[in-house]
């Protein structure tokens, strides 16, 4: 998972990225040094077709999440998703070769040159495997508390694997915090004694990292001055959400307070901000009417000649500032089901859905129409998912700040969507607000264009539903 936004950004994904480009234009070079000499290279002016070969080929793997952090990835699934980059890239390649400089030169070797990136890939790959194995570059982290969210963070950590982070230990924060569990050694990192001081354990186990895994934080049970010196020499202490939003992409309801929300950075609003994403909202939403055009009108014609009119459905949604708004889709169920006027939630696999509203959902093509509510102002091509205000009503009253995502517009695609694809109960409305929350706190261009090539990815490979 790369997380790019105003403040923050995966620094392992764009290292891979880097890698790989720089990766691409040295086969490129290297190819045609093969076969033309190193006197051929300069004179043929190739290197204007290996930087654009780069830049492809590294557009694509974002777009195939080659660089995807947080995930397990093996050797095998490193080399297939860059043999899909390389196939989807070849004929892009090949042809934007026809219109350049030296692009002659570097057709002819083209095909060796995506074979060298696959050898290169699995050098680089055993090379940082090598290093990383030897504990190089690892975050060394102290979790301040022994409960059951202490031994939570220890899993997450753990999930990321050795290679990117190491827990230390435990510090406890009383007697209290002292469950059978880590006792028992249920938690796989040392506890540290109450008695011993934290900032000598930091200093003694060269933590880079103090994560506080303390829901409730009042009363004494934390060592203020201890974390606050920890903090003065520079060491990293965050909070249970703070670590959560970094390494997750979410921001954890259970553990989140009201002060948080309005002390903590983000969430920024500014005529600025407003104005790009409109002015990109306007121009990408347009170019993609053009462009998808004719399936809307093969879908139009699908959906009327298996279940007649009406070929659209308009359904009141909840948008910016709790105002509704009537939301156009291409009708995917049948005309009857809600007759009785009631809404409910979707089911993965829904009577209710007809033969091709299953094939334009699993394509997204019902969501096309909404390209309309962008340009009119309604939505956003990336924001939190508009729900039908009877949803929204009770979801108000389960679930914890769920009205904040209503700060922003809606949109057709989101985080939420792209890292929790499907959802249809309270429980999973507070899931994706997690993520929602994250994307209200830190949403900015560049993470919009992450979670629009992440749903091209979606697309692509049928993953999920919505």
């Amino acid at each position: 998972m790369l997380i790019l936004s105003r403040r923050q950004f995966s620094a392992g994904a764009l290292t891979e990225m880097v890698v790989f480009a720089l990766c691409c234009a040295a086969t490129m070079l290297l190819a045609t040094s093969l076969q033309l000499g190193p006197y051929g290279v300069a004179t043929m002016s190739v290197f204007v077709p290996a930087v654009q070969f780069a830049l492809i080929m590294t557009l694509l793997g974002a777009v195939f999440s080659l660089f995807r952090v947080g995930e397990p990835k093996t050797l095998a699934v490193v080399l297939v998703r860059t043999t899909i980059v390389l196939a989807v890239g070849f004929p892009i390649v090949y042809t934007l070769f026809g219109y350049v400089t030296g692009g002659s030169a570097a057709r002819a070797v083209l095909g060796y040159a995506s074979l060298f990136v696959l050898a290169g890939v699995v050098l680089i790959r055993a090379a940082v495997s090598t290093v990383l194995g030897a504990g190089v570059g690892s975050q060394r982290v102290l979790i301040v508390g022994t409960g059951a969210e202490a031994l939570a963070v220890e899993s997450v950590i753990g999930q990321m694997g050795p290679r990117r982070s190491i827990v230390v230990g435990f510090y406890p924060t009383g007697p209290e915090d002292m469950p059978a569990a880590v006792q028992d050694g249920v938690g796989k990192a040392p506890l540290f004694p109450r008695s011993f001081d934290l900032p000598a354990i930091v200093e003694r186990f060269k933590v880079d990292e103090v994560i506080v895994a303390v829901r409730e934080q009042r009363g004494g049970v934390l060592s203020l001055r201890g974390l606050l010196e920890c903090r003065a020499r520079g060491v990293p202490v965050r909070d249970l959400s703070a670590f959560y939003e970094r390494v997750r992409g979410e921001v954890p309801i259970a553990s989140l307070k009201a002060s948080w929300l309005i002390y903590g950075d983000g969430f920024a609003q500014n005529a600025t901000r407003t104005f790009v994403k409109r002015v990109f909202d306007i121009v990408l939403s347009g170019a993609l009417v053009v462009l998808t055009l004719p399936v809307m009108l093969v879908t139009a014609i699908a959906i009327f000649l298996e279940s007649g009119a009406p070929i659209f459905i308009m359904q009141e949604r909840v948008g910016r500032g709790g105002r509704s708004f009537l939301c156009v889709k291409f009708r995917s169920m049948r005309t009857d089901a809600e007759r009785d006027g009631v809404a409910r939630w979707a089911s993965p696999n829904d009577a209710r859905v007809t033969r091709v509203g299953r094939l334009i959902r699993k394509l997204r093509i019902d969501e096309l129409p909404q390209l309309f509510n962008v340009l009119s102002g309604e939505m956003s091509l990336v924001g939190p998912r508009p729900e039908r205000p009877s949803f929204v009503s009770g979801l108000k009253e389960q679930i914890r700040f769920y009205d904040v995502r209503h700060s922003i517009k809606p949109g057709i695609t989101g985080w939420a969507q792209i890292r929790y694809p499907y959802g249809s109960s309270v429980e999973d409305s507070q899931r994706k607000l997690q993520y929602d929350l994250y994307y209200v706190k830190n949403h900015s261009l560049s993470l919009d264009v992450l979670i629009l090539m992440e749903t091209m990815r979606v697309v692509l490979f049928g993953e999920g539903a919505h």
